[in-house]
This record gives structure tokens, C-alpha cells and sequence, in this order.
């Protein structure tokens, strides 16, 4: 059992103790326990900051986004106002810092974060990222994955299940799961991408998914059905077995969150995007994400601080998960 959730050390610091516009901001105001920390062995669940935007091909700025979703997160509390979970009794949480990119070189910043990651899970931590642009998801699945491949589950107006961009480039945002895909480290028949719309270049992506047996529930069957009969059926698609969670605030409609690089009109306001997580209770979660928050689109930070409470949402069903495996 992890001491640290009965000594105090894995709190975070409450606003009755120290005014939450005070003090170094990190996520949710938990401690920071990098690697070679003393107490890294107890870490049960690591948010960590992924600041690269490397693979974007229009609007940059999400290397900025964990900066930002650590500075809003200071507004979160210790307990859920819905579920009364209270994440932090469950698990022992703490903030393991941020991913070192490479900003001059994709391939290399790509090998740095596998490698990170590879060391999280080798610690069996679960990660729990905010990013960064959605090409950041690569390196996190290659090691999450690395033994055997995972479901996910994808929030997201695009697929993301592109090939080749300008002729040359397989790497970058818009293609990271059609990789994800080929290297194996996605079961295809147990993928479920939620939200998908706009406009396209074609339907390259598409015929892909279904090729390969992705599931595709495009944003009009979305709003149609309603989200806890389409939550029903990912979680069904995922089953029991390991998953991933990927969540592209960009799934949200501009109108809640436009600070992102890519925003497409028609999307979920930001109580379905809240429920969308909530609703993952009982997924096997191995690992989740937040990405493509982009703060030069949105210096207020309300996009941060959606982004962050959707984080805090994933949080609480993970804690649940490993307080139930702990027994």
C-alpha cells in the first residue's frame, strides 16, 4: 500500500492552506517527484507534461499547453462534485514533470518521449499526460504497448488516421493512430473514435477505419443517440482488456474550447465533454491523454481549464481502477 496516501506526502496543497494563486503551479498542485525522487517508487498514477508541438501542419502553439493546464489546475479540488470520488485517497498521485523535446528534430523529440514513457511503465505508474499535439500519443502508446497492443478510445473531431502529408511526412498530427495501427500496438477491432467531423480532404481515413475494423461514431450520431448510449457502446468495443484513452480537446465545439490548432464547428458542449470521461468508469485504463490545447488561441485559459477538469474526470476513474486492482 502506498504510505504516501496516509502520511500526507501525495496530497495536494489544499486553497485553506496556501491561496491557489500562490505557490509553483503544478498539476492539480501535487508534489513533484521526478524519477530519481525518493518516494518516485510509490507513484501509482503520474500526470506528466508532454510540451511539443513538433508534428503540427497549421496553427502551432500546444508545446505551450501544459505550461498553461498546470497553471489553471490550480482550481481544482480534491473531490468530484458528481461522483464524489476523491482521487487522491485512492491513488497515490504525483506530478513527474515534463517530457524534454527535441524542438529542432521530430525523430529524436519522438525516441526522447518512448523513452520516458518506457520508464513510467516499467515503474507501473499509469501516465496521465497533457499535451502537446496528438503525434505526442505515438511515443506514449510505443511504450504502453510495447508487450502487447491496447484498445482505445478516442475523443476527437478528426480521425487522425492518415497516411502521408505533402508527400513525405508520416509523422505528425494528423497521422499518429494510422501508425499506431501498423506498428501493432492498437487492436483495431477494440478502437472506437467518438466526435469525428468537418470538412475532408477525402476519405482516405475513413475507408482505413473500416478496413481495419475501427469504429467511427461521427458527431450526428453523437448528438443523436446521446452519450451515455454511445459510452455504452465504446466501452463495450473496448471490453475488459487493456485501453488507452486519447482525448483531442479540438472533440469539443469551438464555442467551449478555441484554443486549439484545428477546430472544427458542431461538437459537444463542455457538460458532454465533462460526461464523456466520467463515463469511462469501469475501463481498464493503462494510460490517458489530453492534447492539443494551443494557449496562443486562448490566453484567458478557459480551454486550459476545460482541458484540465476533463484530466481531473479521466483522474478519478483511474483512481478507482487502481484502488479496485489494489483491493
Amino acid at each position: 500500500m502506498a504510505r504516501g496516501r496516509n502520511d500526507g506526502f501525495f496530497a495536494p496543497v489544499s486553497g485553506f492552506d496556501l491561496p491557489r494563486f500562490a505557490g509553483i503551479p503544478t498539476f492539480m498542485r501535487l508534489p513533484h517527484v521526478p524519477f530519481e525522487h525518493d518516494r518516485f517508487a510509490e507513484v501509482e498514477i503520474g500526470l506528466i507534461g508532454a510540451p511539443w508541438d513538433g508534428g503540427t501542419t497549421n496553427r502551432p502553439g500546444p508545446r505551450h499547453g501544459p505550461r498553461q493546464l498546470r497553471d489553471l489546475s490550480t482550481m481544482i479540488r480534491a473531490m468530484n462534485g458528481v461522483t464524489w470520488v476523491a482521487p487522491f485517497e485512492l491513488a497515490a498521485c504525483a506530478d513527474l514533470g515534463d517530457v524534454a523535446p527535441n524542438p529542432a528534430d521530430l525523430t529524436d523529440s519522438l525516441a526522447r518521449m518512448e523513452a520516458f514513457y518506457d520508464r513510467v511503465v516499467a515503474a507501473g505508474v499509469l501516465p496521465l499526460t497533457g499535451g502537446g499535439d496528438h503525434l505526442c500519443s505515438l511515443p506514449i502508446l510505443r511504450a504502453v504497448a510495447k508487450s502487447r497492443p491496447v484498445g482505445m478510445i478516442q475523443f476527437d473531431s478528426h480521425t487522425d488516421l492518415n497516411d502521408v502529408y505533402f508527400g513525405t511526412s508520416k509523422y505528425n498530427h494528423g497521422t499518429p493512430f494510422r501508425r499506431a495501427v501498423e506498428e501493432g500496438l492498437i487492436d483495431p477491432k477494440r478502437y472506437c473514435l467518438i466526435g469525428i467531423r468537418g470538412t475532408a480532404y477525402g476519405r482516405e481515413d475513413w475507408d482505413f477505419a473500416a478496413a481495419n475494423g475501427i469504429r467511427i461514431i461521427p458527431i450526428a450520431e453523437f448528438h443523436a443517440r446521446g452519450v451515455e448510449d454511445v459510452m455504452a457502446e465504446a466501452r463495450d468495443i473496448v471490453g475488459l482488456g487493456d485501453t488507452y484513452i486519447t482525448y483531442d480537446i479540438d472533440f469539443v465545439d469551438p464555442t467551449f474550447a478555441p484554443g486549439t490548432g484545428t477546430p472544427e464547428v458542431g461538437g459537444p458542449n463542455s457538460w458532454q465533454a465533462l460526461q464523456v470521461a466520467r463515463m469511462l468508469k469501469g475501463v481498464n485504463i493503462v494510460g490517458a491523454d489530453l492534447v492539443e490545447v494551443s494557449p496562443p488561441f486562448d490566453a484567458s485559459g478557459g480551454t486550459a481549464w476545460l482541458g484540465i477538469s476533463i484530466m481531473f474526470e479521466m483522474l478519478c476513474v483511474m483512481a478507482e481502477r487502481v484502488a479496485a486492482l489494489r483491493g
